[in-house]
């Protein structure tokens, strides 16, 4: 229980910033029930886990297994207004992407409210819009591959966030 209190205290939102797979989708959202995410923003054409005509994404729903009727979500097509507005809130902007300007996950230290970006799987965030966002984190890689799956990227950056 004492955990669950301490992660309330950590407000995080996510912004899936044109994710094509919805299984990535779904993992995320299962991810964010897990970690007690509060909000996620479904930018451009990231997949939403209910389509305009009421209808649930079967890859989505698949990996998720219920977790995305657990997250309150929202529907965004311009990322760099939702940044602007976010900022406006004083939520902390950081970004997960790979950047001259990147610091290792390890050492951040978030400021709560703050919202975790999260980009497209092959072209990832582009560089105008990084430069809107206060931390630029980096999971470092030790193998030949030059990054992680984004689901994976998300559990792993959020369970550190979160100190869980």
């Amino acid at each position: 229980m004492g955990a669950q209190v301490n992660m309330m205290k950590k407000s995080v939102s996510l912004i899936l910033y044109n994710i094509r797979s919805t299984y990535n989708v779904g993992a995320i959202f299962r991810t964010a029930d897990a970690c007690g995410v509060e909000k996620v923003y479904l930018v451009g054409y990231t997949p939403a886990p209910v389509d305009e005509f009421g209808r649930a994404d079967s890859g989505i729903a698949k990996t998720a297994i219920g977790a995305e009727k657990n997250i309150l979500w929202e529907r965004v097509m311009n990322l760099s207004r939702l940044i602007s507005k976010l900022k406006k809130e004083g939520i902390q902007i950081i970004a997960l992407e790979q950047s001259p300007r990147a610091i290792d996950y390890k050492k951040i230290k978030p400021q709560y409210p703050c919202t975790l970006i999260l980009g497209e799987e092959v072209e990832g965030i582009p560089a105008k819009l990084l430069a809107k966002c206060d931390i630029i984190a980096e999971i470092p890689m030790k193998g030949k591959k030059e990054s992680l799956n984004v689901s994976v990227a998300t559990g792993v950056a959020l369970y550190r966030m979160l100190g869980i």
